[in-house]
């Protein structure tokens, strides 16, 4: 909103448009530097771009217009999706590409954006829809809001409010005849104020001598208000230091969005070296080989058997562990937990020092298999792919303006759950957990179901149905209106699997359009391979959303036998909604000497 005051200029009344300077701060706090330089550098570059000239001393002849100022916001925006292209790149050059990339699809709905070259009217509708924040910025706008600080910055800010001020004036002094020892004033008491202000956020920052220096930029203030200037251009520089302002701040609101995703969507370097520290110390012990003495159990279709493809110590030991302590006999529970090469040598030696009750736990190097070698022809099928997640946002034109924007986070099996039958070709049922899954009751009545001719038990959530994601799904032949199912928790029957031949239609699915990447294909494929086959699960089985819902009462998740993390904001990361993050830390592995030398707490 622009406040309109009335100024004394010499002789003159000169209407300008004034406005208190907002602080800027980065809402993400995130402790791996090394890893954004390159990206802040590009970004700042950016910045300085756009910025340049604003510190006063030289002037502009004529003010920004609308279309400049969007255009520099485009450059921004580009700069921002190159940084954002190399990094997912770089992700796909590597030998492993991480676990929890989210995927935005968006892009792929015509209705979901509005283009910076469009009208102002439609701009401004974008504006005012709630939803356009975290259409853009994705799950940042929700951390945003709840973290946001209350910074105590009066001081500041009219410090701030003086060095507009004296930039404003300062060319229009400059060009006054006789007045260059007053100039030069000016421009002295406007570096001194960039200095102060150069490392200053909050009130406490600022320097012993700040009242000083706020006395005599006040005098001279008053001071430059007597000379005879010319208002159009003091109004026009003001016009421009607030066109540059709100620059800076959308670029410093795309930059911490940036920095929040770049925080939830990479490995924390705790767990890092937790990693690293276990496969160092794999081949120089001597592992107590538990698996050989359990190798019957873990064929034996007569135990209860659990399912989980991950990465993550950390996160797989805290699931396995709290499903073991609320099984009620956990002397009948095997886990069998498929990972990657880089990651399996950690993993065997986690569960060789570590035990969970009387469960069995079996680690298998998925890229090792034997099964894989006789169906699965291409090198990239037989890496690991664990469990995909997408936020998925689409328009839904019934409602309201300021409610058609709908955005939900939806995780679906991925490339490496349709392996299952040859992975464990001896067993009928089994349950699939994620490994961002916390079990709070016994599963044991799973095995108990009675599922008739269907393939998966899964809990359905009917907010989404698959007619509203048809911008994501490439065939016609599905009903519009079934519901959407998610993986967390999931009952398989692989006998039924195997005699309709799921596996060989996926793949089938996956050979139409090589040119799309597989982990897109997760979606899709995902949803539609298990059409008219699935099994509704209770909802009271899995509280689902507490990994980006900041509105989940304590009753439904203390009702819930399961709870799922679904969402970037993982318990194991410093960015989790700190609320639920206590149920997830209730099971982590206590007393382990390498999690203390590694900083996990």
């Amino acid at each position: 909103m622009m406040l309109w005051d009335y100024t004394t200029c010499g002789v003159q009344r000169c209407k300008l448009p004034t406005r208190s300077v907002v602080q800027i701060t980065s809402d993400a706090k995130i402790n791996r530097v090394n890893q954004i330089v390159f990206a802040v550098l590009i970004l700042t570059d950016v910045s300085k771009m756009i910025t340049s000239g604003s510190n006063g001393i030289s002037s502009e002849k004529s003010s920004r217009s609308k279309s400049r100022n969007l255009a520099a916001r485009s450059k921004i925006k580009d700069a921002f999706s190159f940084v954002e292209l190399n990094n997912d790149t770089s992700k796909k050059r590597g030998s492993h590409t991480q676990r929890y990339q989210l995927k935005d699809l968006s892009w792929r709905s015509t209705d979901t954006a509005v283009d910076g070259k469009e009208s102002q009217g439609q701009e401004v509708a974008q504006e005012e829809n709630p939803k356009s924040c975290e259409l853009e910025y994705g799950s940042y706008c929700l951390w945003s809001v709840e973290h946001k600080e209350e910074m105590k910055d009066a001081i500041v800010k009219r410090l701030k409010d003086q060095l507009f001020m004296a930039r404003a004036y300062y060319p229009s002094i400059a060009k006054l005849k006789h007045q260059e020892r007053f100039t030069r004033e000016l421009k002295q008491h406007i570096q001194e104020h960039e200095r102060m202000l150069s490392d200053t956020i909050a009130d406490a920052d600022l320097p012993p001598f700040f009242t000083k220096k706020l006395e005599k930029m006040e005098g001279t203030i008053e001071k430059i208000k007597s000379c005879e200037v010319g208002c159009s251009n003091v109004e026009r520089k003001l016009r421009q230091l607030l066109d540059l302002t709100e620059d800076e701040a959308y670029f410093h609101t795309r930059q911490s969005a940036f920095l929040y995703h770049l925080g939830v969507q990479t490995m924390p370097k705790t767990h890092h070296c937790l990693s690293m520290r276990l496969t160092v110390e794999y081949f120089k012990s001597v592992s107590p080989q538990r698996e050989l003495l359990n190798k019957q159990k873990f064929e034996d279709p007569a135990f209860y058997h659990y399912v989980m493809f991950s990465r993550n110590v950390l996160a797989a030991s805290t699931t396995i562990n709290s499903t073991a302590m609320n099984s009620k006999d956990s002397g009948s529970v095997v886990f069998h937990v498929f990972t990657d090469t880089q990651n399996f040598y950690a993993m065997k030696h986690w569960f060789d020092r570590n035990s969970y009750l009387d469960a069995n736990v079996h680690v298998t190097n998925i890229e090792d298999h034997n099964k894989l070698s006789k169906d699965v022809e291409s090198l990239e099928r037989q890496q690991l792919w664990p469990t995909e997640e997408f936020r998925v946002t689409f328009r839904n034109h019934s409602q309201p303006l300021r409610r058609q924007m709908k955005t939900e986070y939806i995780s679906v099996f991925g490339h490496s759950h349709f392996l299952l039958p040859d992975l464990l070709p001896s067993l009928n049922r089994v349950v699939v957990l994620d490994d961002d899954m916390i079990v709070q009751k016994d599963l044991s009545s799973l095995w108990n179901l009675n599922m008739g001719d269907k393939v998966i038990g899964a809990v359905q959530f009917c907010g989404v149905r698959l007619g509203q994601l048809k911008a994501y799904v490439e065939e016609n032949n599905f009903d519009a209106d079934s519901c959407v199912w998610f993986s967390g928790l999931n009952v398989i029957e692989l006998e039924k699997w195997r005699d309709l031949g799921i596996t060989s239609l996926h793949d089938q699915s996956l050979q139409k359009d090589s040119s799309v990447s597989h982990r897109l294909e997760a979606l899709p494929t995902g949803l539609l391979a298990f059409q008219d086959l699935i099994y509704p699960l209770k909802g009271s089985w899995v509280q689902s959303g507490l990994g980006y819902d900041y509105g989940i009462s304590r009753v439904d998740i203390e009702k819930a036998a399961a709870l799922h993390y679904n969402g970037v904001m993982k318990p194991w990361l410093d960015l989790a909604i700190h609320d639920y993050k206590s149920y997830w830390r209730k099971y982590m592995t206590n007393g382990e000497r390498f999690m203390a030398e590694c900083n996990i707490h």
